[in-house]
């Protein structure tokens, strides 16, 4: 029997499968948070420089507006962002970070550490694996979906 088709020897399973491991890993350490896996997201983009436009977030982490602005609502509502008209352009909405968000961080940096940790693998594995990953995304990403 020809591999091709098998479940097991699929590339794309592996990685379908290794995300939803990670998001069950997650889980209970950012429900602690009070943040989604989504949300954490957003919130890493900020901890990295802000203020961000919505579209600026979206463009990072691939998400469309329709996507992350309920996510951006919901961080709102909990305290963590803030959301306002830019002075330069009304149209563009800016997202900054309010204090209880920033400090937010610092209970948020064990995560990356705890889950190579739990890996079992070194860091020099995952930094390749991850490079490998987003090669992979980039070419699927500007192949011909046809």
């Amino acid at each position: 029997m020809s591999k091709d088709l098998l479940l097991d020897e699929q590339l794309c399973f592996a990685i379908y499968s290794a995300t939803h491991a990670f998001n069950r890993f997650y889980k209970p350490k950012l429900d602690r948070l009070g943040l989604t896996y989504p949300q954490y997201l957003v919130m890493m983009v900020l901890w990295e420089e802000e203020p961000q436009t919505v579209g600026s977030i979206g463009e990072r982490l691939l998400l469309d507006s329709s996507t992350l602005t309920p996510l951006l609502k919901r961080l709102e509502a909990a305290g963590y962002v803030s959301r306002n008209r830019s002075l330069r352009d009304e149209r563009v909405v800016e997202v900054t970070l309010t204090p209880v968000g920033r400090a937010l961080r610092e209970d948020a940096c064990p995560l990356p550490e705890a889950a190579k940790a739990a890996s079992g693998s070194t860091m020099a594995e995952l930094t390749d694996l991850r490079h490998q990953l987003v090669s992979i995304r980039d070419a699927l990403n500007t192949a011909d979906p046809a």
